[in-house]
This record gives structure tokens, C-alpha cells and sequence, in this order.
């Protein structure tokens, strides 16, 4: 059912290169009941999903860095960033999406994981709702190097490290990635690592 506060007066594609954006004109009715009209730009890069990948016996956890031109534009020295496995869901669902990234980004194949939430990761601007999930992992189920494909261009390094290091990698701003942030929390909070 359709928002009646929310009129939707014109949509133009400003974009569509790799994602589209758009500019969206629409009307909004206030709680005074008077309306007003807005413009905004909408980037629609279409729904990820994001995994905390965890080892309780040794107490570690699975991390990518790779460099992310956003963060080099605004102020981020190398541009790299340290994150969890993540990707944008293609034609898949959200599990069957980061059972595959996990693969292809850190070669660990793994069966069983758990959604513990969505989250919209910009929401005045981006229209994206990423999954959240956690997977155990162990020595096993590394079957290759990982580091992305190379069809996609992808340059990513696995770094496999203590929960504590990577939790300390909060508060020293080595890691600054939200999605990151969120899943070391929930597993300091849930995970007993």
C-alpha cells in the first residue's frame, strides 16, 4: 500500500551508466496536513548483503581490504579500507548472494549462514537495503586464495586476524567502514569470541 502523504510528481534519469540516478520530484504532506514539493537525487546501486565470517576455537575473523575510490576522494590517504565479505545481490537472494561473495572474495566456501538484520546504508540518498549475516568458518573450508574476480576487476586481500585485534581496529579508526562496525559489535555483543 502506497504512502498518502508521498506524491510522486516525476521521476528523470540523470544516470544510468553502472547504477542509476535519479532525481525524484515528489510532494510531501506535513503534520500540519499543509504539502510541500522536493527534489532529490536518488542513487539506486540496487540491495547488498555483508558477512561477519567467525572461528570460535580461534577466536578470529575473516576480513577483506581493498581500495575504494569514494573513500580516496574524500580524504581517505590510500584509499584502502578494511571490511567484511560483501556484495550487491545479482540475480540471487540474499543468502545465496554472500555464500557466493564469500567464495569468490576470500575462497572460504561455507553452507550455513544467519541473517541478524537489514539496515539501509545511506538512506537520504542511497536506496540500497543491505543483509546483514554471520557465518562460522574453519581451515577446511578455505578452497582457494580468494580476492575477487578478476571479471569484475576485483584487487582484494583476505586477512584472516584475532576478533580483539579487529574490535581494537574500531577505536583507532583503522577500521571506519559502517557495515564492519555494525557486525564486529554484534558479534563482541552475541558471539562468544
Amino acid at each position: 500500500m502506497k504512502n498518502p502523504t508521498i506524491k510522486i510528481q516525476e521521476t528523470e534519469i540523470l544516470s544510468d551508466n553502472h547504477y542509476v540516478l535519479n532525481k525524484v520530484t515528489f510532494d510531501y504532506q506535513k503534520n500540519d496536513n499543509s504539502w510541500i514539493s522536493h527534489k532529490r537525487e536518488v542513487y539506486d546501486r540496487g540491495n547488498g548483503a555483508a558477512i561477519l565470517l567467525y572461528n570460535l576455537k580461534k577466536k578470529t575473523v575473516v576480513l577483506t581490504r581493498q581500495f575504494r575510490l569514494p573513500t580516496y576522494l574524500n580524504g581517505n590517504k590510500s584509499g584502502m579500507m578494511i571490511e567484511v565479505c560483501a556484495g550487491l545481490l545479482d540475480q540471487d537472494n540474499p543468502e545465496q548472494c554472500i555464500i557466493r561473495e564469500t567464495e569468490e572474495e576470500t575462497g572460504y566456501q561455507i553452507l550455513k549462514v544467519k541473517k541478524i538484520m537489514e539496515t539501509y546504508t545511506s538512506p537520504g540518498a542511497v536506496t540500497e537495503i543491505l543483509h546483514l549475516f554471520i557465518g562460522e568458518y574453519d581451515d577446511t573450508m578455505k578452497i582457494s586464495e580468494g580476492g575477487g574476480l578478476e571479471s569484475e576487476q576485483e584487487n582484494i586481500d583476505v586477512i584472516e586476524m584475532l576478533f580483539d585485534d579487529a574490535y581494537q581496529m574500531i577505536s583507532n579508526g583503522k577500521i571506519n567502514d559502517a557495515k564492519t562496525i555494525i557486525l564486529l559489535q554484534y558479534g563482541k555483543i552475541n558471539i562468544n569470541l
